[in-house]
């Protein structure tokens, strides 16, 4: 395995942990999924945060803390459309 994939399979299970915790599910589309968590990655070793591949990332670290994953937005969007604006965490096991 290299590098890359454990730090994916990483913030994967850290994913899926922390949609258990709110009583969501992530997205079942693996490739959508596995976008979103590659993301992830990348900006989190390119700037040091899991900031939201989803988003764009002003350059203030200060505003762009609102969009580190899981952001600020995403309950209400989970809640209003039943899933985050990434398609990362879903209120129910379904897919985009």
């Amino acid at each position: 395995m290299t590098e890359e994939n454990a730090e994916e399979e990483e913030m994967l299970k850290w994913a899926i942990g922390y949609a258990k915790k709110q009583g969501w599910t992530l997205n079942t589309d693996e490739k959508q999924r596995s976008t979103v968590i590659r993301g992830l990655v990348r900006n989190k070793k390119k700037f040091g945060r899991p900031y939201c591949p989803c988003r764009i990332r002003s350059g203030d670290e200060e505003k762009d803390i609102a969009i580190e994953c899981p952001c600020v937005y995403h309950k209400d969007e989970v809640a209003r459309e039943g899933h985050c604006h990434c398609n990362l965490y879903y209120k129910t096991d379904k897919t985009a």
